[in-house]
């Protein structure tokens, strides 16, 4: 007589789909190193991210405008050396 046949189950995997390089094998200083790769996304610490982005742009937009409204624009001198010089009207 035959004997029932013995299915073997595959090992269980312990990580999950979509785990990607935190379900490797790695070391500590690997992983303080390179935390990013180990930290679950925050969406708040993200929009604060954003925000503070978007200020300092916004901030060096509003610079940039008053710099060019004040009316200097950049001369060089015979010797080489730039100077900021304020606009004149041929009229003046």
């Amino acid at each position: 007589m035959s004997e029932p046949q013995q299915t073997k189950n595959p090992p269980k995997s312990t990580t999950s789909p979509g785990a990607g390089i935190r379900s490797l094998r790695s070391t500590n200083v690997f992983r303080a190193i390179n935390f990013e790769l180990y930290a679950k996304p925050n969406a708040v610490i993200m929009g604060l991210g954003l925000v503070a982005i978007g200020i300092t742009f916004g901030y060096i937009a509003y610079m940039r405008a008053k710099y060019e409204g004040l009316g200097y624009y950049t001369a060089i001198q015979e010797d080489g050396k730039e100077i900021f010089v304020k606009k004149k009207s041929k009229w003046e």
